[in-house]
């Protein structure tokens, strides 16, 4: 199974990318790396929803219903005469869902990180989060997912497995951030190259997001 960052690189990653970017106004390349880091987040904590049997099953009905991957099949309608609001309606209710609370600290690091501010970060993630259901849920046919095993592995599968463990304690950091503005910092201290440890999260968010 191919991880989503490989899906970013891939002809439909870049049709997504593009079409995120044009209709949201906002440059190729920050929209690129805003994707880059706010995928893994969301899957990291739709991974952490669906460790509950309640929040598995939530997760479960909207891929097998209304997120089965069929936004996939239109991407030039979707994209074509600019996004539908009803589709950012529904990326703006996913985001809250997923997200909860930590969702302003997430958006407000993503956007130091890759040079936005907090709102345009939000609206480049209230178009893709709606793509990224589609991801999933084409995923979640195509591997016949039918249990809260199935659905946790297919996550863990899709953000790289055990190999990217330090990717992982980023993820976990940005989503313990309690969006009290203290951890935040601390957070965005580490995103953005401030820890003293060379080989620390700074170093490797270097190495992950660096241009």
């Amino acid at each position: 199974m191919e991880g989503i960052l490989d899906l970013l690189n891939s002809d439909l990653g870049k049709t997504i990318v593009s079409g995120v970017s044009g209709s949201t106004g906002t440059d190729q390349n920050k929209t690129s790396s805003v994707l880059t880091m706010a995928l893994p987040v969301l899957m990291k904590a739709m991974e952490r929803n669906a460790s509950t049997p309640e929040g598995a099953q939530g997760l479960m009905g909207a891929l097998n219903n209304k997120h089965d991957g069929s936004i996939l099949d239109n991407l030039g309608g979707l994209f074509g005469g600019g996004v539908d609001d009803a589709v950012k309606t529904d990326g703006d209710k996913i985001l809250g869902h997923v997200l909860g609370q930590k969702r302003q600290g997430v958006e407000q690091i993503i956007g130091q990180k890759s040079g936005l501010d907090a709102s345009s970060v939000s609206n480049i993630l209230k178009v893709a989060a709606p793509i990224l259901m589609g991801v999933l849920g084409k995923q979640t046919r195509q591997s016949n997912v039918s249990s809260q095993n199935d659905l946790t592995s297919m996550l863990g599968g899709l953000l790289g497995g055990s190999s990217a463990r330090q990717e992982q304690s980023f993820l976990e950091s940005i989503l313990d951030a309690d969006g009290d503005g203290s951890v935040i910092d601390d957070v965005a201290g580490m995103v953005l190259g401030g820890s003293k440890k060379k080989g620390g999260l700074g170093g490797l968010l270097g190495g992950l997001f660096g241009k």
